[in-house]
């Protein structure tokens, strides 16, 4: 299985420390949280992973290289300056992404979610959600789920938690450029192709100075 790991933001809310490094590239733990991905994407049987590449995307390939020292094939998908979100992204990405269902990970959570359930089932619609409960920073949440279908949320929400088995239809037929993730979900919820699931373990956004410090006090595996 491929899989996307989202990486090409700017990390507006973490300057100064993004001026002059990518925010996959922080380190929590020892290691750069992009780092913690590609190493249990590797323990999950990814083979091959695709990075998207934006703001200081160049320091990121640099570091990773090829991906041979992971034991993973990493190939680069480099977007203009400003990026094009995550949903323009993977559009830009989809000829690296192959015709089968794809994992995608944003770079800037760090997680202990065990990447092998989604690299063995099959979307049962569009996509399949990995949803948490929602932190103090987002308490509406973003989507409802009701046995095991996504729903859009009306009071009782989770949080999307930026994990996701995609198939690449989902995105095919989107003009290329920026584009966000939400509203092509949200058609997708509508339609009722998405499915999901909750997961209860580690998880966290690394969004802000002070998140980031939270999370450095925590023990992520």
């Amino acid at each position: 299985m491929r899989a996307m790991i989202l990486a090409a933001g700017r990390g507006e809310r973490l300057r100064p420390l993004t001026d002059t490094t990518p925010k996959p590239l922080i380190e929590v733990g020892g290691r750069p949280l992009i780092v913690h991905h590609l190493e249990r994407l590797s323990a999950a049987g990814v083979e091959e992973v695709v990075i998207n590449l934006g703001w200081l995307g160049e320091q990121i390939a640099d570091y990773l290289g090829d991906g041979r020292e992971f034991g993973l094939q990493i190939r680069y998908s480099k977007e203009p300056p400003g990026a094009l979100e995550t949903a323009g992204g993977i559009v830009e990405a989809l000829p690296l992404l192959g015709e089968t269902p794809f994992l995608a990970v944003s770079a800037d959570v760090l997680t202990d979610y065990p990447f092998e359930r989604l690299t063995g089932i099959e979307p049962g619609g569009s996509a399949h959600l990995v949803l948490v409960d929602n932190p103090p920073h987002h308490p509406q949440g973003d989507f409802a789920l009701r046995d095991g279908q996504v729903r859009l949320a009306s009071g009782d929400g989770l949080t999307f938690s930026g994990i996701a088995l995609f198939r690449p239809e989902l995105f095919r037929g989107l003009e290329p450029g920026r584009r966000a993730l939400r509203p092509v979900l949200e058609a997708a919820i509508k339609a009722g192709r998405i499915t999901g699931e909750r997961y209860r373990g580690s998880w966290a956004d690394i969004g802000t100075p002070d998140r980031l410090a939270a999370v450095r006090k925590r023990s992520f595996t």
